[in-house]
């Protein structure tokens, strides 16, 4: 028993190379959701809110490969993302106008997790055809971050071990993600450069750090320094805030606007 309880005292090794406190990672996640969703429903004007808001979806892309990394039941693990986007499903159409066949974050994160669950667990060959079949049904599916989303986290499920595979991954897919986006011209009032003097072919560099989807690698810094906050998100509380802050958004948007 004794030796139980030390074994139990010992920290833990960690299964990735990144920043695995996740209740912080969580909370500063939530915070800059919030900011988005209110700058796409409220406050469409104000741009720089959208730009913030890209650091939210490639935190919770990083939580879900840490939990994938340590969940002893990622059938579980699954069910619970299936769950909660159910019942968030309505409060997502409210709040953001979209159609009961545009489904929300929580499906991508649902396959991605299966897909790297599958890579984990090796089910009947699961490694191979798990992720295969989780991107084709994100491409069959109109989803929130549709099967960019999906990628990006079997993608960092796969390089989860190395930091600087994790910020290749990172970099590289925020510059193929940002393709086709809006560019952004100004930040907090401040006009961005559009090329550099004596730099070749500078205008095309800029141009391409500049599109507000690019913008998510500002999330990398906190998915690879390693913190420990001690800081505790419920469960409960963590999947609740999702459905909740989009139906205050709705109500807002609806009622008092």
């Amino acid at each position: 028993m004794t030796a139980a309880i030390a074994q139990d005292a010992l920290p833990r090794t960690p299964r990735t190379a990144g920043n695995e406190d996740t209740s912080l990672l969580k909370w500063i996640a939530l915070f800059f959701m919030i900011i988005d969703h209110v700058g796409a429903a409220l406050l469409p004007q104000y741009t720089d809110m959208r730009v913030l808001g890209r650091i939210a979806f490639p935190l919770y892309i990083w939580c879900a490969v840490v939990g994938v990394s340590y969940t002893r039941n990622p059938l579980l693990y699954a069910l619970r993302l299936l769950l909660v986007g159910a019942v968030a499903q309505p409060c997502y159409m409210f709040a953001l106008n979209h159609s009961a066949l545009e489904l929300n974050v929580f499906a991508t994160l649902l396959l991605g997790v299966l897909g790297a669950s599958g890579i984990r667990e090796k089910w009947y060959g699961s490694h191979i055809w798990a992720p295969i079949l989780a991107i084709l049904l994100s491409l069959a599916v109109d989803m929130d971050y549709g099967w960019k989303g999906v990628l990006l986290i079997l993608l960092m499920y796969m390089a989860r071990r190395s930091r600087p595979g994790i910020a290749a991954v990172m970099i590289a897919y925020c510059l193929f993600w940002g393709q086709g986006t809006f560019a952004v011209t100004r930040l907090f009032g401040i006009p961005l450069p559009r090329s550099v003097p004596f730099l070749f072919d500078s205008a095309s560099l800029i141009s391409a750090v500049t599109r507000v989807q690019f913008f998510a690698v500002l999330a990398l810094p906190l998915m690879l320094i390693r913190t420990h906050s001690r800081l505790r998100m419920p469960k409960w509380a963590g999947y609740a805030a999702y459905p909740v802050h989009l139906l205050i958004i709705g109500i807002i948007r609806h009622f008092w606007m």
